[in-house]
């Protein structure tokens, strides 16, 4: 049969059943069998033959017919996982089944009329060890899982078989062991199956089917109990999957083991159709949402609603356990932690890959999907983290977030991938080996739109922050102070700043020092105290190597002293608010002190030899490098004398300030939580 036939065959059987008035009877196969067994038709087909608007006529003016659709498709998919799928008809109504639910699914769940469905017990389902009826009948979604996960480990159809022979004798699908069916070599698995890309299609497949599975979340309205679990992720990754362990494994060495250049031929990715890469998206999809799991799933709740444990408690959680979550915790080997590492630094930093050749290499487009992946990393086994953090190549995972984090700055549909990147740097900078391993010197040049600069990792971190604190859409200023929480958790370990990372971090406190910014939200203050600590860290522990920041310091010296005559009576500060309505002189692009370029973005002249030196002996007394002085109405200083300049300390909101400030310090990573303005306002005009 060709493909047209097929489909038009397909095509037939669909408007059949939105034209059926009356029910179609379970048994009668030769009108259920027009949907998967007669026909050949692909995905896309499927999608284009079966329009949502019939789907959602049949559901409302047929429901039986599309429940009597859904649970034939599933028998099917049993069947064929029972049979072990031995014959190319059986493969072919297997994947039709698998396609016909992925597009249906999505119109099951968006009814709550319907949304129970799945989880109604059928006739003739019962469970392992027990009756087909009555209380043991196992519910449609259940089968329907484990279903998927038989086929995902069904020799010939989506793994390489053991047996040389599958025609006399073969392979029992019930006593198979699936841990030595492992898809990639990598955590716990030695042996590298031979490549197929018919394997990798059909999993491609039935990981699409199982991620619609997952997703009927999405459908939900938003509930006041966020501790509501997914029954479908629950089920699947709890004992009754006795596939969980190589899956997982599956899974993970998939996505990390795959190598996107390959032997680096250029021009590769044009000359031959790359089967893997769909199927890494895919795996690293399901990887995620199957490790969804928060410390509502793992604790137990008490009588005012909090719970008694985390997800990281060392303890075992009560209650079901995520199976994905228990062996992604204890992994442990550091030849696995390595191999886990590398895989992933491997593919974020693809798309920052440069050629003589211009579009010569392969770039992934799911680097948001890896970036989840290495939170939960992180966040499910502190070993991991640990490892990362000792380790040079922790740079290799920098690099590429700052680059994310710049190239989304902009971008309103990307704000979910600026707060893992923001997350991860934040949860990375609370360890001391992260400050110290910033310190390596940058070399290797990234294309981003950034002033061009000779230092450090540290250079990049804090001019890329700087970029996306003055160029960035709105929606993101909640996340200021944790970038500013970041660049205080790594200052006592940087060594040397150059002149352009210290021009941008004094900008930025000329920019939220000012007077309308800090009295236009309650929480606005906090920014300046984070930039304060910063500089305390790095003069006091960082002092004889930054003398870049030191002199940009008393360069913007009257930044500080405008900052230490604040007006403290309401007219000032409404008069200050007030301004706000102009644009002002002091902050607008043109008219800062810093000019149309930046000081420091372009190269500096060499020293004189000799002339550079930095002691604490030779450096004056603080009184000879300050004026007295204080800000005026019109937002000039003006001199003052001595004792004048005492009373007004006495009166000025410092001392306030600088016990709050002593309270926010000293504290770990994740401080600024809480902090976040409720009406956040933008420093820039």
């Amino acid at each position: 049969m060709g493909s047209a036939d097929s489909k038009l065959n397909f095509r037939k059987a669909v408007i059949q059943l939105t034209t059926k008035t009356q029910p179609v009877e379970a048994t009668d196969d030769a009108f259920w069998d027009q949907f998967w067994a007669d026909t050949a038709t692909s995905v896309q087909d499927v999608f284009a033959l079966v329009p949502a608007a019939e789907i959602r006529a049949v559901r409302e003016e047929s429901p039986s017919n599309l429940a009597t659709l859904c649970y034939k498709a599933v028998e099917k998919l049993v069947q064929g996982a029972e049979s072990g799928c031995h014959s190319e008809k059986e493969k072919q109504i297997v994947l039709n089944c698998s396609r016909l639910l992925t597009r249906v699914l999505p119109y099951i769940f968006e009814d709550p009329d319907w949304r129970g469905f799945f989880w109604s017990t059928v006739p003739g389902a019962g469970r392992a060890g027990g009756d087909d009826d009555g209380e043991n009948a196992r519910p449609l979604a259940e089968s329907l899982l484990l279903a998927i996960a038989d086929l995902l480990f069904c020799p010939d159809f989506t793994v390489q078989s053991h047996r040389r022979s599958t025609v006399d004798s073969a392979e029992d699908v019930h006593s198979l062991d699936s841990c030595e069916y492992i898809w990639e070599a990598g955590v716990g698995f030695a042996h590298s199956p031979q490549p197929n890309y018919i394997h990798d299609l059909n999993r491609m497949e039935l990981l699409k089917l199982l991620l619609t599975c997952f997703s009927e979340a999405m459908y939900l309205p938003p509930a006041p109990d966020s501790g509501s679990t997914n029954p479908w992720v629950q089920f699947f990754c709890s004992t009754e999957n006795r596939h969980a362990l190589p899956l997982f494994t599956s899974l993970l060495n998939t996505v990390c083991a795959y190598d996107p250049v390959g032997y680096g031929i250029p021009y590769n990715h044009l000359l031959f159709s790359d089967y893997r890469e769909p199927l890494v998206e895919e795996a690293a999809q399901v990887l995620i949402v199957t490790l969804d799991h928060d410390s509502a799933t793992s604790a137990s709740p008490t009588v005012d609603g909090t719970t008694t444990g985390t997800a990281m408690d060392d303890a075992d959680p009560p209650g079901p356990e995520n199976l994905f979550v228990n062996y992604l915790s204890r992994i442990h080997r550091e030849e696995d932690f390595q191999f886990i590492l590398k895989g992933i630094a491997r593919l974020l930093s693809n798309p920052l890959l440069q050629t003589y050749l211009p579009n010569s290499t392969k770039k992934i487009q799911f680097h948001q999907e890896l970036l989840v992946l290495f939170w939960k990393l992180c966040d499910f086994n502190k070993k991991f983290l640990f490892f990362v953090l000792k380790s040079s190549d922790v740079l290799d995972i920098l690099v590429p977030i700052l680059y994310f984090l710049n190239d989304a700055r902009a971008d309103h549909s990307r704000v979910g991938l600026m707060h893992i990147g923001v997350f991860i740097l934040l949860l990375l900078s609370g360890e001391r080996n992260f400050g110290v391993r910033l310190n390596k010197p940058y070399s290797v040049r990234v294309p981003m739109d950034i002033p061009v600069f000779t230092g450090t990792h540290a250079d990049l971190l804090i001019v890329v922050f700087h970029k996306i604190i003055t160029s960035g859409h709105q929606r993101l200023q909640p996340l200021f102070d944790c970038l500013l929480t970041i660049v205080v958790n790594v200052s006592p370990y940087l060594k040397s700043l150059s002149m352009v990372a210290a021009n941008k971090l004094l900008h930025l406190l000329e920019a939220f020092s000012t007077t309308w910014f800090l009295f236009s939200a309650a929480q606005n203050h906090h920014l300046v105290f984070f930039l304060l600590e910063a500089f305390n860290n790095i003069i006091q522990y960082q002092f004889d190597g930054n003398s870049n920041l030191v002199y940009a310091i008393i360069r913007k010296r009257s930044v500080f002293h405008q900052l230490a005559n604040l007006p403290a009576d309401p007219p000032a500060i409404h008069k200050a608010l007030q301004r706000r309505r102009r644009p002002p002189e002091s902050l607008s692009r043109t008219g800062s002190q810093e000019g149309a370029s930046m000081e420091g973005s372009r190269p500096a002249a060499p020293a004189e030899p000799g002339t550079l030196k930095t002691s604490l002996v030779a450096t004056p007394g603080i009184d000879k490098l300050t004026e007295k002085s204080q800000v005026s109405e019109d937002g000039t200083l003006q001199s003052l004398e001595p004792m004048s300049q005492q009373s007004s300390a006495e009166g000025s909101p410092t001392a306030e300030a600088s016990l709050a400030f002593r309270l926010l310090i000293h504290q770990p990573y994740l401080r600024g939580a809480g902090l976040y303005p409720t009406s956040p306002v933008s420093p820039w005009p």
